[in-house]
């Protein structure tokens, strides 16, 4: 029951996790779009209000005038009816973590923790886990202050620190985990961003305002450095957020480089948008990013194997590896701690349900994206087996 319980916890706080990712991130990316997008403003009576700059669009069957003031509105009353956001951040990072907590926490020894890469206990673990999220936003920070007035050095820093820190995860957790926590710290460096600069920052202007006091402009410039942090996370992000379903790119023995070039390649995606807001178009950062892609993608084509150590490997073998390696979570009834159901429904306890699922066994066991973590310990052996008798025709005899 408790195994069943947990599965509806992760679905729900998946399913809140989403929705508020959506809603942050296309606040996010509206915003961004709007500030790069303002032109000056066209009636000399808005300039002598303060209007920085305006954009008119057209949505959902209407024309919407948006006007932006860096001081606020002069000789009028700052409205209180002001929409803040930051609801939707808060509430993807504290989903985010409640979905760290219920997958990778508490199923520590399952899916956090591969002792083929460090030999750790679920305290352990989940000690490294926390101090990396904490300790990654206490690096940012720490560089912002540090090369503040320089931004090309700052961003060069930022890079530098996202690859060693890819890195180093991939020394300490399963490669799915490693993968997972790149965007953990990310996503927590993008909330961070929002709850401890930009919201301070924008109340301490709005309390100036109100008190007829000239805004200090710094609050302001590092609210805007920030959120343009934000708005390059939010592609690696996002891809991190969906990898759990391609093993081909984490399972990889360079999973950390793998990682490291996809996201730059979103960043590049994401550098496009920003100019072409302002009205410059510049191919040359999408062609980057495919050409980037492209080269991961011919990193990950399987490479034809001509080992033949394995011999002519019969279905009896295959049968006897299955049962003992992967039956044990892949049943309708799982035997294995910590599973209530069959990992992504896919049973393994019949003749004709090893065929249906031949091919996905062969990719997720070649890819050591199976068994998870390795926990019933499958051998290099019994994988190049699998591997031999998937080359062979797959057949039930």
């Amino acid at each position: 029951m408790e195994s069943y319980v947990i599965e509806w916890l992760s679905l729900l706080v998946r399913w809140l996790h989403l929705i508020a990712g959506i809603a942050w991130i296309g606040a996010s990316f509206y915003f961004i779009m709007l500030d790069n997008s303002l032109t000056a403003p066209a009636k000399p009576e808005d300039v002598k209000r303060g209007v920085f700059g305006e954009l008119w669009a057209v949505h959902g069957g209407g024309l919407y005038q948006s006007q932006k003031y860096l001081s606020g509105p002069m000789g009028e009353t700052l409205s209180n009816n002001l929409h803040w956001s930051k609801v939707e951040a808060y509430t993807t990072w504290l989903s985010g973590m409640c979905l760290l907590a219920i997958i990778y926490w508490f199923g520590a020894a399952t899916y956090l923790i591969d002792k083929s890469v460090m030999v750790l206990t679920p305290v352990q673990a989940i000690g490294i886990s926390v101090g990396a999220i904490v300790g990654g936003w206490i690096v940012y920070s720490a560089m912002c202050k540090v090369f503040d007035a320089n931004e090309k050095w700052l961003a060069a820093s930022l890079f530098l620190f996202v690859i060693a820190l890819d890195w180093g995860l991939f020394q300490v957790f399963s490669a799915r985990a490693a993968f997972l926590h790149v965007g953990a710290v990310l996503g927590t460096i993008m909330a961070a961003n929002v709850f401890f600069a930009i919201i301070p920052g924008q109340k301490k202007m709005v309390a100036q305002i109100r008190a007829g006091v000239v805004p200090d402009p710094e609050p302001g410039r590092i609210g805007k450095q920030r959120s343009v942090h934000n708005t390059y996370f939010t592609l690696p992000v996002l891809f991190i957020m969906i990898s759990n379903h391609y093993p081909m790119t984490y399972s990889h023995p360079y999973g950390w480089l793998i990682l490291a070039v996809i996201m730059a390649a979103g960043a590049l995606i994401r550098q496009f948008f920003v100019l072409r807001h302002r009205g410059q178009t510049r191919s040359l950062f999408v062609i980057l990013a495919v050409l980037l892609l492209l080269a991961v993608f011919i990193a990950l084509a399987p490479k034809p194997s001509g080992a033949t150590s394995a011999g002519r490997v019969s279905f009896a073998q295959i049968r006897t590896i299955i049962d003992a390696r992967c039956v044990t979570c892949h049943a309708a009834q799982p035997t294995f701690a910590g599973f209530a159901q069959p990992p992504k429904g896919v049973l393994l306890e019949s003749t004709e349900q090893v065929m249906a699922h031949a091919q996905k066994i062969n990719e997720t066991v070649a890819s050591r994206y199976m068994p998870i973590g390795n926990l019933t310990q499958m051998t290099d052996a019994e994988r190049e087996s699998i591997a031999a008798w998937f080359r062979a025709g797959a057949k039930a005899r």
